[in-house]
């Protein structure tokens, strides 16, 4: 069965780097808006019993990402693919995860099950919010890793007295498989309310950071606003440095400026979101993700297992 990728439009050039590592051809999809504001997509070639993989981003506005892929899911179905690959770097809607507030939606539910009746045959993705999406799929849903290539990048800086901290409690067991790998010592963020103010305050550290090179990681940075009072709080119990890793750099709002003007030495992400050059700052440095997607859509179109490359 032939490959053939596709890339939705805002996900061109994360396509075009994962097509040059497989020594394959990015696939012709025409992608366009009639005056009415219809979203309207064509494939320009044939997929008829073909191994499709389609790419698809997070950039805003979001709910029109979804559209766009919906609409080529059922394109391709209609031309008959053999089998419809969705890759999502990053899972939109991951933290609508659970029913957590009386007459609310369960979104990342919503959305497995809307890519599945729009034909949908795999999902794969990368480091979900909460593991138990997966488990919101009929149909296979592959979970890749950014852990390895934060864990490569900051091994080859080698820090001096490091240690790796916990944003909080439930950040924690991720933070102590990073302290494992580095052979160096976890400290854990102790968080308190604020009376009846809903924002968490970071009052404390549980471990000893004084002097120390501190690395923060986390899945996702969003309005930046958790790591931002964690470093200030290393700060206070003088640090040496403070660096952060995450997988989604979705810095959202202010986030940026507010990272500039952090404590922060560097903030190292992944391009599972693409990063405009309106957020492009010296601060932040974005390692590239697309070859262990390469990786994984080539051992699933061999048959082969996934397990030893994450």
């Amino acid at each position: 069965m032939e490959i053939k990728v596709f890339a939705c439009p805002t996900a061109e050039d994360f396509t075009k780097e994962i097509c040059q590592h497989l020594d394959v051809s990015l696939g012709k999809m025409n992608v366009m808006k009639f005056k009415n504001d219809n979203t309207f997509v064509q494939i320009l070639e044939t997929v008829r019993d073909k191994d499709v993989y389609i790419v698809q981003t997070t950039q805003p506005p979001v709910n029109e990402r979804i559209m766009e892929l919906l609409i080529a899911i059922d394109a391709l179905k209609r031309a008959s693919a053999g089998r419809i690959n969705v890759v999502l770097p990053y899972y939109m809607y991951s933290r609508s995860d659970k029913k957590d507030q009386p007459r609310v939606p369960v979104t990342a539910k919503l959305f497995a099950q809307m890519l599945e009746v729009a034909g949908t045959t795999r999902v794969i993705t990368c480091d979900l919010h909460n593991p138990a999406i997966e488990a919101y799929f009929n149909i296979n849903c592959d979970k890749l890793s950014a852990k390895k290539l934060l864990q490569e990048y900051f091994l080859e800086k080698k820090l001096e007295n490091m240690v790796v901290v916990a944003t909080d409690a439930g950040s924690s067991k991720k933070a102590h498989k990073y302290s494992e790998f580095f052979g160096c010592p976890l400290a854990l963020i102790d968080k308190r309310r604020d009376g009846n103010n809903d924002k968490a305050i970071a009052s404390n550290v549980i471990g000893d950071v004084e002097g120390k090179e501190a690395i923060i990681f986390d899945d996702e940075i969003d309005t930046a606003g958790s790591i931002i009072e964690t470093a200030r709080i290393l700060e206070e119990h003088k640090a040496k440095s403070i660096y952060a890793g995450c997988t989604h750099g979705i810095l959202s709002a202010d986030a940026v400026n507010r990272i500039y003007q952090s404590p922060i030495k560097e903030l190292v992400i992944t391009n599972t979101v693409p990063l405009t050059e309106q957020k492009r700052i010296d601060k932040i440095t974005v390692l590239s993700i697309a070859p262990l997607f390469a990786q994984a859509i080539r051992r699933i179109h061999e048959g082969r297992p996934l397990g030893e490359i994450l």
